[in-house]
This record gives structure tokens, sequence and C-alpha cells, in this order.
């Protein structure tokens, strides 16, 4: 559960004009859903079968297809990029827009609006081919803004290890109760990891991604950031902050 005004206060606070490149991302991936034949908004791709053809040739188009992306076609080394904007579904684009704006923002204003759009973007891309690589010969296509999210997870562990996160768990009864970020987050990540060794190939959640993109974004603040400040005490700042 997000607490909605604790993340709109954590997302403004401690930056002067705003987490200019978080926010671009995010309306870069809302607006190329929405004028994309995966809305269903736009008129221009028809319907019935003509709308699920243009959906299946827009994945094919701008998303990762391992098997391609393995053989060095030019087009497909490019697709890591694009499929970080591209998504497959209303609830897969809010789910990471709003992960996206709950942890950018501070993970933002540590890096810079450079760095961090630079961070974003390669983290991202490893993500993507860290799962190419690992199923080299599948030709299902892979979408989505969730590994370069998950590597800012990464480093927002590393950065702001102490921030306090609002959290709901099924087996304690769904109470909202707040942790350190690293329980958290780590905890996420356990699951992330227990969920990549027991799917494959096929349709579905690209886990293993999301694995690759938490890791490198952790290792990437470690080796930049470790001899810097780090958040080490709660504060009002992360409050609202909460898990993916």
């Amino acid at each position: 559960m997000i607490d909605w005004r604790g993340a709109a206060r954590g997302a403004w606070q401690g930056t002067r004009k705003g987490p200019t490149v978080t926010y671009g991302l995010i309306a870069a991936c809302c607006l190329l859903f929405v004028v994309s034949p995966v809305s269903g908004a736009n008129p221009v791709y028809g319907t019935g079968d003509a709308l699920l053809a243009a959906q299946g040739e827009y994945f094919r188009r701008w998303g990762v297809v391992p098997v391609e992306l393995m053989s060095g076609e030019p087009h497909a080394l490019l697709t890591p990029l694009t499929a970080l904007f591209v998504h497959g579904s209303w609830l897969h684009l809010l789910g990471n827009m709003l992960f996206l704006y709950v942890f950018g923002a501070m993970a933002e204003e540590r890096m810079g609006p450079a760095g961090f759009a630079l961070f974003y973007l390669s983290t991202g891309y490893l993500a993507l081919l860290g799962y190419a690589v690992a199923h080299a010969d599948s030709e299902q296509t892979l979408v989505g803004a969730s590994g370069a999210i998950s590597a800012v997870l990464g480093a927002f562990l590393f950065l702001f290890p102490r921030a306090r996160v609002t959290s709901l768990f099924p087996f304690l009864l769904f109470l909202p109760l707040r942790f350190p970020a690293w329980i958290v987050l780590i905890f996420w990540f356990v699951l992330q990891w227990l969920a990549a060794r027991a799917a494959g190939p096929g349709p579905g959640v690209a886990y293993l991604a999301h694995v690759v993109g938490f890791s490198v974004g952790f290792l990437y603040a470690w080796g930049c950031y470790r001899g810097g400040d780090r958040v080490k005490a709660p504060a009002a700042a992360t409050e609202g902050e909460s898990q993916p």
C-alpha cells in the first residue's frame, strides 16, 4: 500500500527544481503507452484482429527478443533501450511508474539529473541484456521498465538503507507497518530471486531482469558512493516510501 501524501512529500523534499528526470521518464512512458496500440485508446490501430496484429508488431519491433539480440542484429542491439519505454498493459505501466515515482526522486537527487538519467538507461539495458543472455534461444518478447526500476531500488538500498518504508505483508494480516528500507528491499530481492529460479523463458514476469537490475544498481551505488555520505538514520524526508 502506498502512502500517497508521504510519497509526494518524499518526491519533492530535498530537491530544488523537483526530480525532473524522474518525472520526464514517467511522462514519456505514459505518453508512448497512450499513443501505442496497447492502450486501446488510439483509433488509428482499429479494433479486433487488426488491433491485436498491431500490438504484436509493436512488441516485436520495440521489445527485446533474446534470440534476435544474441544474433547481433543492429536493430536488436537497440531494443534493450526502447523496451524500457514499452509496457504490456495499463496495470504493467501504472505499477512500474508508481515505484519509479516513489523511489526515483531521492535517487535522482543524490546522483544528479544527468547521472541519474545515465544510470537508469544503462542499468535498464544491462538488466534486459542479462535476461536475454540467460534465455538466448527464447523468441518471447520482453518489454517494460522493471529492470531499470529494480536498479533504482538497488541503489536506493545502498544510499538510504534506513529510510522508513510503509509496507503490507499478507502473513501479518495486511497491517500497514513501517520498516527500514534495507529489510523491505532485501525481502523483495529474495522473492524476485526465488521466482527467477522457478520461472522459465515463456510468457510472464521476467523476474531475472529484476534480479540483474537490482544487483547492478546496488553495485553501481556501492562503487560510486561508498566513500561519500549515506542516509544512516530515519528522517522525515524518507517518509511514505513503499515496498514494490
